[in-house]
């Protein structure tokens, strides 16, 4: 084959695989899975326009396979690239895997949903005329027990950055706070409960109860309980907070015990979305089970978003292409995460290592979301 012969084919294939992207042909089975430029578009667009330093998605859909974009850098300092394999701190994705715990042992009949709090931790919640016999679990994985969160407490990240809180001592915390609105009120202590009567109800902690039932049977290789860890483990970002004059402060290293089972966990895009894929595909709960998490209440959209309800640990968002995608987010200083999947199975893990800190750049967070589950998909 001469010179000129060999460019043409290179040439002739090239032009062949442009056309076959343009076209996106159908797979065997008829799908068309799309070349995901308006997802692409949407990740850019989150450290182009909104500034961010880091943004990454992972789409795996059932037919279609897994798809991953990333733009920005994981590191100001030394400009590495953002990746989508890389590990975060998920904070309060952190609540699903509890309630998915609690869920587990509830088809056990080792824990009642409707049972009294006071069942398992007699007098821990009876301060300043609360009482653990009027709250139940269901409603601590609701957010409708009436508990006030103890992350209120905390003038600044400063204050338990790197210290090493009992759950007992957070619990404390809270009920020195007045009780919030009747109602639905998102509170990090709900969890922290939740996180005790696992404990109260097998004799084992929290972090191995969850390793047991979901982090070790799924492979989330990724995934770990960090302790009183300030530094995370394996490949991850730096995670940034974007200050009032325009700087940004490094977050990265952090004890998240102030969290425990509400927001400690450390995980990836893979994981998150391997977790929530598994969760609602039935292999985690039994189906009962599965519905007593997306039975919902209307939840503040200033805590969450428009349009959201509040399972247990669960969150139900309409699709602006039919249907509800379910999921979750978590967001501590220097990290950002959200996960889900919809109706068709596909499902989504998108995480920032600096958290959005404007109404549009959040905003476009969520249409981040709504764009990598409604792409079209013939």
């Amino acid at each position: 084959m001469t010179r000129l012969h060999r460019i043409i084919v290179l040439l002739l294939g090239a032009a062949a695989a442009v056309a076959a992207t343009a076209a996106a042909p159908a797979r065997a089975d008829g799908t068309r899975c799309g070349d995901h430029d308006d997802l692409r578009t949407a990740v850019e667009r989150m450290t182009r326009v909104h500034g961010l330093t880091g943004a990454a998605v992972r789409v795996d859909d059932p037919r279609c396979g897994t798809w991953t974009h990333a733009s920005g850098v994981a590191d100001r300092r030394t400009g590495r690239p953002m990746s989508a394999g890389l590990r975060g701190r998920i904070a309060s994705i952190t609540k699903t895997f509890t309630a998915v715990t609690v869920l587990a042992l509830a088809a056990e009949g080792r824990v009642a949903l409707d049972a009294p709090v006071d069942r398992y931790l007699p007098g821990l919640l009876d301060r300043d005329g609360r009482d653990g016999r009027k709250i139940t679990v269901r409603s601590l994985l609701r957010h409708t027990s009436g508990l006030p969160d103890h992350m209120d407490t905390f003038d600044s990240t400063d204050d338990f950055r790197f210290r090493h809180f009992e759950p007992e001592e957070l619990v404390e915390r809270a009920l020195t706070l007045p009780a919030p609105a009747p109602g639905w009120h998102y509170s990090t202590t709900n969890y922290v409960v939740a996180g005790l009567i696992v404990e109260k109800a097998t004799g084992h902690t929290v972090e191995d109860e969850v390793g047991k039932r979901i982090i070790r049977p799924l492979r989330l290789r990724d995934t770990y309980w960090p302790g009183d860890e300030t530094r995370m483990r394996g490949p991850h970002p730096r995670g940034y907070v974007r200050e009032e004059d325009g700087s940004r402060t490094d977050y990265t290293e952090m004890n998240t015990s102030a969290a425990w089972a509400g927001g400690a966990l450390v995980s990836s895009p893979r994981d998150v979305g391997a977790f929530f894929g598994a969760l609602l595909g039935g292999r985690l709960l039994p189906p009962a089970m599965l519905a007593e998490m997306k039975r919902t209440v209307p939840a503040d959209p200033d805590r969450v978003w428009e349009d959201a309800a509040y399972g247990l640990g669960l969150i139900g968002t309409p699709l602006r292409c039919g249907g509800t995608w379910w999921g979750h987010a978590g967001d501590i200083d220097g990290f950002t995460s959200v996960s889900g999947a919809a109706p068709s199975g596909r499902r989504v893990a998108v995480a920032f290592n600096e958290n959005p800190s404007t109404k549009e750049a959040f905003d476009g967070e969520l249409d981040l979301v709504q764009t990598a589950l409604c792409e079209e998909r013939a």
